[in-house]
Parts: structure tokens; C-alpha cells; sequence
């Protein structure tokens, strides 16, 4: 007979307790706690454990090995034309791995997958939605117009215990789960999208791409604080988490790794939301730095580095005397902390009176910047504003900015000045500690090395 019990769990993240608290010892959350059935039922193992997979491998046996007896094989990638989202997972889709990607609602995660899903041909692909009708799918796929050579199987159904037997019926390469807050396991006696139910289907998802190498993608709702929705054990139990963001009122989408076991996490991909669907955008810089006629000030060019991805992006600041007597301090996509920082360094090393001066910083494109080389097209921009003096647009800056004014070197500078090269900049500056070993001659961008931002002022500004 099934054995029967009731639990709590904190709605916010998944913690469980025999009894109501008012107040989660995990979260630190109120009033966070629901009861929840939780039934141990004695149902049979699912039946693809035993079926032989799509690769023709049988459910392996569980037992301990010396790690110098294990055979590691290396198993090819499966790759898609989309060549911003194989950079995103690392090289591909690795066979056997679970990606959970997360997003806002709108934002276009189900347009991405089935854009995926269709890509493909080659590939026999399971799109299973607990959200639309079959209907409502081929309308979008005739809109991305790639419907008609794809070898995609449309599912809409919301049971796990249905999905498996679909999956032995399909044998499909690679799994789109849209959305796994929809769905219920038998396993467990909640309503769909509670804690417990989130986290069973997550770990029969996890079980089945495991013993079977077939990827699965699962797409998360996401909560009014921007974290994926459900238990935080979600984000551990998955092999990689992207991240889909941007601003539904504009077309730019930004695809980013928050988490890959089998590649960088720091990647990201750049997409463009058009009437057909998702182009991706190639060359990122040229989106990120806008096209004027005539220099303005307060506008300078920095060489970042995102991931393993080198890119150019425009930083605008606006300095102005402030009319209420409290200046403002005010940054969209860089750390208002660190611009606090260099604002301080500019007043205290170099006499510029900034205090009594509202400042206001934007990184174009809509982009969150972390890279530290950033620093000093900061710093520029916000010269160049204050004494209204225009920056040449074919200048470009990459360096990191100390307490002290001096200009500190930063990683993978080749990488930063091939890439200011390509895009046809006349020069960059650098820190002078990043020449050592660097061959200026086999560039044919100016490369001006400085070691403290008097010299960097002394080349700009005179």
C-alpha cells in the first residue's frame, strides 16, 4: 500500500519542513510555507529504463571504478546553424546534458526553441508544450518559415507519464520541454508548478537524459525579482542554465550563460527579434556603438572582453552642474559603486570638481558591463563631458583604473587590439604594463601605451 504524508515547503526556495514556520530558516522569507501531499507510490520503474536508447546503448549498470579503468569516449557535439547559440553552450549540444533556460515572459525563450527545434533537420526533435495548442505552434512555425523541412514532432501535453511514453514511441535525438512549471508527475500529489512538483519532474527529466544521452531543454519561468522560478535546487540539478534577457520594447536579446559544465560561463549571444524570428547577430560591435556624423563629448569607445568574446561598445556620460545641491550619481549597465570609485580618483588625484556635478552614465545597446578594461573609456567619457571637448571616434580605450591614477593592465590585450583592428579604429590606448611581450609591429592599429591618466589626459586634452 502507497505510503502517504504531508510536508512543508517554502514556496521561494523549495526549503521543506514537517511543520508550518512563519519565517523560512533558509530564505528568510514570510509566510512562504504550503502544505503539500507527498505520495511515495510503489509504481513500476518507467519503461524506457529498460527499452534500448537512440544510440543503442542499454541502461547502464551503477557500480564504483578506479578513474584510471574509466574509457572516457568522446561524444560528438550535436551543432545547429545557430552559431551564437553553439557558442553560448560551448561548442554545441552535448548528448545527455539538461539546459534549463530562463527568462521574462514575452521575451521570446519559446520563439528561440522552436527555432531550434525546426534548425534542425538532420536531428529528430520532440517539442513538447504545456502551454500552447498544437494550433497555436504551427502558426509560429510557419511564421519562422522553417516548418516545411523540419523533422520536429509537436507534443502538447503535460503529464510526465504521458511524455515517456510518447518519447519511446518518438525516439527523438533532442527533447524541448516549454515549460516545466506546467507539469505534473504522478509521483507527487500537488498542483503543477508547486515546489515539489518542479523539482520530480526536473529529476525524471534529469534521470531519463542521463541514462539515455538525449538532451533535453527545459524553459523556467522566472519570478518579479528576475531568479528562475521554483526551488534553487533546480539550477544544481541542471548541467547548464542560460539566462534569455533584454527589453520586449526593443529588438535586441542577449543569451547568456549563468552556468555550463561543459564550457565557459561567461558567454553570451547577441539575437535580434524580427517578424520571422531570431536573427543572430554576428558582429555585436556594430550594434553597440552608434553611427554619428560629427564627434560629440562625452562619448568614448572601450575594448571589452565578454566571455571569450571581444567586442566594441560605447560609453556615454553626461556631466552637468547639479540644480538641487545633491549631486546625482546615476549609471545604466556599470557598477554605480565602481563609478563612485572613479569619481572619487578624478577628484582626489587630479583636482577635477566633481562633487557638486550631477553625473549620468550609459553603457549603448542596452548591455551589463563587468569587465574592469572599462574603466578608462569611463573615465574619458566623463572628461570629455565635463569640459565639452570631443573624443575622436577612432580612438578606443582598454584599461583598468587603480586609486592611485595609474592604468592597470588587463587580460588578453591581442585579443582586444585584433579586434579594434577588424573594426577599423586608428588607435588604442593600453596600459604600459601590457606591452611587455606584445608586438606592436604586426598590427596596423596605433597602439599607445600610458602608465598614469596624466599621461592619457596629456594625449587627449593637451
Amino acid at each position: 500500500m502507497a505510503k502517504t504524508k504531508s510536508a512543508y515547503f517554502c514556496q521561494n526556495c523549495g526549503y521543506e519542513a514537517p511543520k508550518w514556520m512563519g519565517q523560512c530558516p533558509s530564505c528568510k522569507q514570510w509566510n512562504s510555507f504550503v502544505e503539500e501531499v507527498v505520495e511515495k507510490s510503489s509504481s513500476k520503474v518507467p519503461e524506457w529504463r529498460s527499452t534500448t536508447t537512440t544510440t543503442g546503448n542499454t541502461k547502464r549498470a551503477n557500480k564504483a571504478a578506479i578513474i584510471h579503468e574509466i574509457v572516457y569516449q568522446d561524444e560528438s557535439r550535436i551543432l545547429t546553424p545557430d552559431q551564437e547559440f553553439n557558442r553560448v553552450l560551448g561548442g554545441g549540444i552535448v548528448p545527455g546534458s539538461l539546459v534549463l533556460i530562463g527568462g521574462e515572459p514575452g521575451i521570446g525563450k519559446s520563439t528561440l526553441m522552436l527555432q531550434l527545434a525546426l534548425s534542425i533537420p538532420q536531428v529528430k526533435t520532440l517539442y513538447i508544450s504545456g502551454e500552447e495548442s498544437e494550433q497555436q505552434i504551427k502558426m509560429r512555425a510557419e511564421r519562422l518559415s522553417q516548418s516545411s523541412k523540419a523533422n520536429c514532432y509537436i507534443l502538447t501535453e503535460t503529464s510526465t507519464q504521458n511524455i515517456f511514453k510518447q518519447i519511446e514511441t518518438v525516439q527523438p535525438n533532442v527533447i524541448v520541454i516549454d515549460s516545466i512549471q506546467t507539469l505534473h508527475s504522478a509521483q507527487i500529489e500537488s498542483a503543477p508548478g508547486s515546489v515539489s512538483q518542479v523539482r520530480e519532474c526536473t529529476a525524471e527529466l534529469l534521470r531519463f537524459a542521463k541514462e539515455t544521452s538525449t538532451p533535453v531543454f527545459i524553459v523556467g519561468h522566472i519570478t518579479k525579482d528576475g531568479s528562475i522560478a521554483g526551488p534553487k535546487v533546480l539550477e544544481h540539478m541542471v548541467d547548464t542554465v542560460l539566462q534569455f534577457e533584454g527589453d520586449r520594447h526593443h529588438v535586441y536579446r542577449i543569451l547568456r550563460a549563468v552556468k555550463n559544465r561543459f564550457g565557459s560561463a561567461s558567454e553570451l549571444g547577441i539575437y535580434e527579434m524580427q517578424g520571422s524570428g531570431l536573427r543572430e547577430v554576428s558582429n555585436p560591435s556594430e550594434i553597440m556603438i552608434s553611427q554619428r556624423d560629427e564627434p560629440v563629448s562625452g562619448v568614448s569607445i572601450a575594448a571589452m572582453l565578454e566571455g571569450m568574446r571581444p567586442m566594441m561598445i560605447e560609453v556615454q556620460a553626461l556631466v552637468s552642474n547639479s540644480a538641487f545641491g545633491t549631486a546625482q550619481r546615476s549609471s545604466t549597465g556599470y557598477d554605480t559603486k565602481r563609478l563612485n570609485m572613479l569619481l572619487a580618483v578624478l577628484e582626489k588625484r587630479f583636482g577635477f570638481r566633481l562633487s557638486a556635478q550631477d553625473v549620468f552614465l550609459n553603457i549603448a545597446g542596452g548591455l551589463r558591463v563587468e569587465d574592469p578594461a572599462i574603466d578608462l573609456a569611463v573615465i574619458v567619457a566623463i572628461i570629455s563631458s565635463q569640459q565639452d571637448i570631443p573624443i575622436k571616434t577612432s580612438l578606443t580605450f582598454a584599461g583598468e583604473v587603480g586609486l592611485s591614477g595609474e592604468i592597470r593592465a588587463v587580460n588578453r590585450i591581442e585579443q582586444r587590439i585584433q579586434e579594434a583592428e577588424k573594426l577599423g579604429f586608428d588607435g588604442i590606448f593600453i596600459s604600459k604594463f601590457n606591452t611587455k611581450g606584445l608586438d606592436a609591429k604586426k598590427y596596423n592599429i596605433a597602439i599607445r601605451p600610458v602608465a598614469k591618466l596624466e599621461d592619457l589626459f596629456s594625449a587627449l586634452f593637451g
